[in-house]
């Protein structure tokens, strides 16, 4: 039986919509939940909410802070099964990547509590005798845009680190996750006594983004924007923010690289690319999208890397917890996939396993002859689709994984360590694993990208960097002097 949630959370109370909006599964197209639909006023309120509560949270010893982050991971693994049901229910997601989303988020939260220990600023020397300090202080209203694919995760690190900084929050999740990804956090906050005001949500139709994206980065009292999607709202995002010089911190998509030199464990290598390129029927912004594959394995690698994809069962994620490639988030994204796949194959490319699409759902394929004149050479797939290019020497291979607008994730599979690390430090990426997959991520770690990948970094001290101020404070011990005809 579908849900239905006619409000959404501001200032510590659910406030009714006019409109709701349909959540949909994206397997069945089955009613999932029946979710509030703000306007651009509600939105405004919410923020002057955010605003309201800002000064007494801020002031709030840090130690009570990090005790509220520790309640809210307590709650989360309570509510485990609701959150699993969300991720598979509204976002298709298998029931391993579920239960894998669900257990990390709580350590994003157990992960920033524990920061909230760690220093501040620093004393610096003066001149003149001062007490010089360099001193972080939170900014304010942060609000932030969270993406459909790991909806809970994203959002989580999105807000966690600002939060536990002093920043109060306004959340915006996908109109295609808005529980698991928005709704959810709503409810656990309510749920451990979260102060008012302290921690919003706002759900909305695809109908009223625009504008209210619009308000959540230029209204007057925001001062500091978290947004993880795609490239092409992210700068969009990334433009608006700095006309209004407001922080913001954008991670995009990716174009990511798997290298396997010749050295490689073939077997780990498989499977490496295997989990890389599928997990999530490749929907994840640090999939493998490129399988580049030294000349002297090649053949032998394609069979072991066919051979283990080819026993991905696809089908429904709810009603077959087997079912590990389920279906892709919207008509759109399908489509998106199928005209890649196409373009390749009509210029030559060969599907070595799969090529089949029914609706939302991609058989997991594998393609060989891919050239750079295809779309599914340059365009991010965010799909289950993936080519296996030959190189021949380590320069080769680092200029075809370069040759792409993105740079967010990489990995490299070599016997050899230091060839690893050589062959890491000149790729173009904000992120590059040697003898593992791309796709990687901890809560207390620099995660983000370069190129059109992003700006700035999530998770850790890094974003409370990025999402609070830094301030120069002193106090003069009478050392400093001015001229005397002053």
């Amino acid at each position: 039986m579908a849900r239905v949630f006619e409000g959404f959370y501001a200032g510590g109370s659910w406030k009714r919509t006019g409109k709701t909006f349909q959540d949909l599964n994206p397997a069945n197209d089955q009613l999932w939940a029946d979710v509030a639909d703000a306007d651009v006023n509600d939105v405004r309120a919410t923020i002057q909410s955010a605003q309201d509560a800002f000064p007494a949270w801020a002031e709030l010893p840090f130690t009570e802070r990090a005790a509220y982050m520790l309640k809210i991971a307590d709650e989360i693994e309570k509510r485990q099964g609701d959150l699993v049901a969300a991720i598979q229910g509204e976002g298709g997601g298998w029931f391993g990547k579920g239960m894998f989303e669900a257990g990390y988020v709580a350590g994003v939260f157990r992960a920033a509590a524990a920061l909230s220990y760690a220093p501040i600023g620093e004393v610096m020397p003066s001149e003149h005798g001062k007490v010089s300090m360099a001193v972080r202080r939170p900014m304010g209203v942060v609000t932030v845009i969270s993406p459909w694919n790991f909806p809970a995760l994203l959002t989580a690190r999105g807000f966690a680190f600002p939060l536990v900084a002093g920043n109060t929050i306004v959340l915006k999740p996908s109109e295609e996750t808005p529980y698991s990804g928005g709704i959810f956090f709503a409810e656990v906050m309510e749920a451990v006594g979260l102060p008012a005001g302290v921690f919003n949500v706002v759900t909305c139709s695809r109908d009223n983004i625009a504008e209210i994206g619009d308000e959540l980065i230029e209204n007057p009292l925001v001062k500091g924007i978290s947004f993880t999607g795609s490239t092409a709202v992210g700068r969009m995002v990334a433009a608006k923010a700095g006309a209004h010089l407001k922080k913001c911190c954008v991670e995009l998509g990716g174009k990511d690289s798997l290298i396997i030199c010749e050295d490689a464990d073939l077997d780990k290598s498989a499977q490496t690319a295997n989990f890389g390129s599928f997990m999530h029927q490749g929907q994840i912004c640090m999939s493998v999208e490129k399988v580049l594959v030294h000349e002297k394995i090649f053949d032998s690698f394609l069979a072991k890397f066919v051979e283990r994809a080819a026993k991905l069962k696809m089908g429904d994620p709810t009603t077959d917890k087997s079912n590990i490639i389920g279906p892709l988030i919207n008509d759109k994204q399908a489509s998106q996939v199928k005209a890649q796949l196409e373009d390749a194959l009509a210029k030559g490319a060969k599907a070595v396993l799969g090529g089949n699409i029914n609706g939302r759902f991609v058989e997991p394929t594998i393609l060989t002859g891919v050239t750079p004149d295809m779309l599914i050479y340059q365009n991010e797939t965010f799909g289950p689709v993936v080519p296996v290019i030959p190189f021949r020497t380590d320069d080769e291979a680092i200029a075809i994984a370069n040759d792409t607008e993105y740079g967010l994730s990489s990995g490299v599979m070599t016997d050899d360590e230091k060839r690893g690390l050589d062959i890491a430090s000149k790729l173009e990426t904000g992120i590059s694993h040697v003898n593992c997959s791309s796709v990687n991520d901890e809560p207390h770690i620099p995660f983000g990208g370069s190129k059109a990948s992003g700006v700035g970094r999530h998770g850790g001290r890094w974003s409370m960097e990025t999402f609070t101020e830094t301030r120069w404070i002193t106090l003069d011990r009478g050392g400093r002097h001015f001229p005397p005809m002053f």
